[in-house]
């Protein structure tokens, strides 16, 4: 019970949003009608038992009138179930699309909501494989959600209205044993009662395990799956390296997984579905065994023994919901875990760190200048990487920053974009001032090569013939007359080409700052100094701070700062820090 009470609170969590939505309206309007329908279908089953008593009693009577009444009136019955069954499908699967578009739309929100998705990823994502939980398993909790739960409703509406029937038949046809009837009020009921406890404890106790396999299941076929995923991305370092083989073997690794625990699903659910089977089987033939003694002595018709035996069917079905519907609630359990921990994962990760000491990222007010006040960036483990305080990048400084690999430059341009929190501090940064992080390879989104250039920015919000001068000024003029053309860019593009292309974007959205990562180490110096005096020609006011090794560098920079080792961590600034500074002119 306290492991019911603890999903159907998760359930109610995950659910509820929705219908307290801007599309609270339509979603709870479908809802009703859906219920309505399946009320209305209730009642239908209801008619169908009384129908049952009057059609068999018609026919061992002999009544051709009554016969043929009965049959018009089965077909009424049946035209409004068939109308009834089909809008309420048809309404249920618009509610189920509704639902979803509206639950995915939320968790892409979170997800994608202030580098909360880069985050999960530092803490070692608790909830692995976000893209299935947002697909599949969204898509499969809406849907079973809404088949369980009318499942349930129907289930318990129909025990309500048939056990009452049930209760007068057992008083009509006592229970007849050895020639005598004993009067056993409602003894039907007490016998479905006794006989869906019975199955409902068995089916429990066979096919419990099935909610931890279904979760494996959905782990490890995502996992394969996100590792064929990262072969065809890296094709290219897979194919130079000649990694086949290795790539191979650790592909079958986890599909070795994913085998192996379908091979326990296989088991487990061989067992539950003999029982199950064997259950329902029985339940066709035990009400008329129950009744059988009394129909024989003639103390019941034909009529009210079909009728019981139809009562006792829908009794038995409403009281065995979970026999019958056991493999799909540990799946649908399996699903509501999954989801509970995305949701956990996302809200851990856009608090990060909940209750330590992070890196503040502040606003300088009149200052145009970014400054690092007491900074200390930590790698997620807590251990200190980089030191800096009273530093700061005037405006329209262009400062070169140099030092060992793995001493924490990169990391340092994460905590002043903002999305790298593990430290102590303070980062201030202008008021409305315009970042752009350029890293070693840049990122295209799959699409037009015209929208990928401008990317943040939405498709269209530069005119087509400055994005080609953005190009052509950055040495892509064959690229300039591709603008329409559809692809991976990242794939279709050396790196080189890559590095150019994301130049080409500052060009476009001319930012404040702009943060270089080793952003032109692709290419050649000769090239790579024609694109520093662009951006010196095309940004003059921009801020520019730059991650380098090459020496040639450090004429198109006004300052130099080198990271110092000081201890175990890198120090970065200018009073009393060993720095090293060697204005040059930018030419």
């Amino acid at each position: 019970m306290k492991n019911i009470s603890a999903t159907l609170a998760i359930v109610w969590r995950i659910a509820a949003p929705y219908f307290r939505s801007e599309d609270k309206w339509a979603g709870r309007g479908l809802l009703a009608a859906v219920i309505a329908m399946e009320l209305a279908l209730v009642a239908i089953d209801v008619l169908v038992n009384q129908w049952q008593n009057r059609f068999y009693s018609s026919l061992q009577a002999s009544d051709w009138d009554s016969f043929v009444r009965e049959i018009w009136i089965f077909i009424g019955l049946a035209s409004a179930f068939i109308a009834l069954a089909v809008y309420k499908l048809y309404l249920n699967q618009w509610l189920q699309i509704r639902w979803r578009q509206w639950l995915t739309r939320h968790y892409l929100g979170e997800w994608l909501q202030g580098a909360t998705h880069y985050r999960m990823q530092l803490k070692g994502d608790a909830a692995d494989n976000p893209d299935q939980r947002i697909t599949e398993d969204v898509k499969n909790f809406v849907e079973q959600t809404l088949t369980i739960g009318l499942g349930l409703l129907s289930s318990i509406v129909t025990l309500f209205s048939f056990v009452i029937i049930l209760w007068g038949l057992s008083n009509a046809a006592p229970l007849h044993l050895f020639g005598a009837d004993l009067m056993i009020p409602g003894y039907l009921c007490w016998g479905a009662l006794v006989y869906a406890i019975f199955g409902t404890a068995l089916t429990h106790w066979i096919g419990a395990p099935l909610v931890n396999l279904n979760f494996e299941q959905q782990r490890f076929e995502a996992d394969f799956r996100f590792n064929l995923v990262r072969v065809r991305e890296n094709s290219e370092q897979i194919a130079l390296l000649k990694g086949e083989g290795a790539e191979r073997g650790r592909l079958l690794e986890r599909f070795g997984f994913v085998i192996g625990n379908w091979y326990a699903i296989m088991s487990r659910t061989k067992r539950l579905t003999a029982f199950t089977a064997s259950y329902q089987q029985a339940a066709v033939i035990f009400p008329y065994v129950l009744v059988a003694p009394a129909f024989f002595a003639k103390k019941i018709q034909l009529g009210d023994m079909m009728q019981t035996a139809s009562a006792f069917s829908s009794v038995q079905g409403a009281l065995s919901f979970f026999v019958t519907a056991y493999r799909s609630l540990a799946e649908w359990r399996s699903i509501v875990a999954r989801l509970d921990g995305f949701e956990m994962s996302v809200d851990a990760a856009a608090n990060l760190p909940p209750h330590e000491p992070a890196i503040a990222l502040k606003v300088a007010g009149g200052n145009r200048n970014i400054a690092l006040e007491q900074l200390c960036v930590n790698l997620p483990s807590g251990t200190p990487l980089v030191a800096a305080d009273a530093f700061s990048v005037q405006t329209p400084e262009r400062v070169l920053v140099t030092g060992p690999s793995g001493s924490g430059k990169s990391t340092l341009f994460r905590a002043i974009a903002g999305i790298w929190p593990f430290g102590t501090g303070s980062i201030f940064v202008p008021e409305k001032a315009k970042l752009m992080m350029l890293p070693q390879r840049p990122y295209f989104p799959v699409g037009v090569l015209r929208d990928a250039v401008v990317y943040p920015a939405a498709p269209g919000a530069f005119e087509t013939s400055r994005v080609r001068d953005a190009l052509i000024a950055v040495g892509l003029p064959d690229l300039a007359e591709r603008l329409e053309e559809d692809g991976h860019w990242n794939r279709m593009l050396s790196l080189g080409e890559q590095q150019r292309l994301g130049l080409a974007r500052a060009l476009l959205h001319a930012p404040d700052y702009l943060f270089l990562d080793e952003a032109t180490a692709s290419l050649d110096e000769p090239s790579e100094a024609r694109l520093y005096r662009l951006l010196a020609e095309k940004l003059p006011q921009a801020t520019l701070v730059s991650i380098g090794h090459r020496s040639t560098l450090e004429a198109f920079h006004t300052r130099k700062v080198t990271m110092v080792k000081h201890g175990a961590i890198h120090v970065l600034g200018d009073g009393g820090v060993p720095v090293e500074k060697e204005p040059s002119a930018a030419r």
